[in-house]
């Protein structure tokens, strides 16, 4: 029944996002603020993996808010569509005024609009954005999310740079890209990554794609490398990138496996809470990470959506972060800086 139910609601979602809604209506919950004294406002924080080192942060983050505005913080795990489901059925059973998600699936987009608005809870998105019926982010809904195209872009470029500096002939160079394409942010990421090193010389040809099923999930990411490593062991050299630290330690445990040297792989990461472990060793194929700000993906969503419940001041449709480049020589001091080490 749950499962049919959720299924009716995915087609009232679309319906009503492919209709003309008025200009006045919001996209979830209402605009009006709320006569609720702040220690009875709930929040909920719905990720997709718990035990994801990133997720974690944004929670400790988002609770640091929580203590400062003093309202309760509820945070839940949602792996799949009956998760989401169930989860916020959950927070409005506790009596929530708004919802924070990172979605485990973005095309559940029209669904968790639909939801939230029967359960009059106000909606902002982090990370992955919602996505709708045909497929396009759906730009009503409030989203926080990281300049994906530039920092990949980043990315490529500081590879290309190790690559040139370790003296390397970019034409005997293999680009290992384990990808994530169906969702929008990741693509982007590895698609900015793979501008850069094309710019930057590497033939076209030495990219090897790998589609990597289940982000956040290491052994999956391992899989997905000794795909690209097996299919070619001509390639005696290695960059490495990928949607985020879980894929690129993926590619670099393969490598490992397989005798292949750490002098001969450069696997840069992005969000850099993942990857600190590697970097703490003297060496390893993990080079470097693009370090995302988890304080504002924590801790500044959770704050907007008090204003927005407590003031009625809606946060922007569009807000994105940009990210800082961590290797060996500055990571203990970057992580400082960022509250997480």
């Amino acid at each position: 029944m749950k499962r049919r139910y959720f299924l009716m609601m995915a087609a009232l979602g679309a319906l009503t996002l492919t209709g003309c809604p008025s200009t006045n209506t919001p996209a979830s919950g209402g605009d009006k603020p709320v006569d609720t004294p702040k220690s009875d406002i709930k929040i909920g924080f719905v990720v997709k993996d718990a035990t994801e080192p990133w997720f974690q942060t944004e929670w400790k983050f988002a609770e640091e808010a929580a203590k400062k505005y003093g309202f309760t913080l509820i945070k839940l795990e949602a792996k799949d569509a009956e998760g989401v489901d169930s989860q916020i059925n959950n927070i409005a059973t506790q009596g929530a005024q708004g919802l924070i998600i990172c979605t485990p699936d973005t095309k559940l987009g029209a669904t968790i609009v639909a939801k939230c608005k029967e359960k009059n809870l106000k909606l902002l998105t982090v990370d992955d954005r919602l996505l709708g019926p045909d497929g396009k982010p759906l730009t009503e809904v409030a989203y926080l999310g990281i300049s994906a195209s530039e920092i990949g872009k980043g990315v490529g470029t500081a590879l290309a740079d190790e690559a040139k500096k370790r003296g390397w002939n970019l034409a005997e160079v293999g680009a290992a890209v384990l990808t994530v394409d169906e969702i929008e942010s990741c693509k982007q990421r590895t698609d900015g990554a793979s501008e850069s090193l094309k710019a930057a010389g590497l033939p076209a040809q030495n990219f090897f794609l790998s589609a990597w099923k289940k982000p956040q999930q290491m052994e999956t990411a391992v899989n997905a490398a000794n795909i690209i490593l097996t299919q070619h062991p001509e390639i005696k050299k290695w960059v490495a990138y990928s949607s985020n630290d879980d894929g690129v330690l993926g590619f670099v445990r393969a490598t490992e496996q397989k005798s292949i040297t750490p002098e001969n792989v450069i696997g840069i990461g992005i969000n850099g809470t993942s990857g600190k472990d590697d970097l703490k060793k003297a060496k390893t194929g993990f080079h470097a990470s693009v370090l995302l700000s988890a304080r504002t993906h924590g801790f500044s969503t959770a704050e907007a959506m008090y204003n927005w419940i407590k003031d009625g001041k809606e946060p922007a449709k569009e807000t994105y972060t940009k990210g800082t480049l961590i290797d060996r020589s500055n990571f203990v001091a970057k992580l400082k800086e960022e509250g997480i080490e």
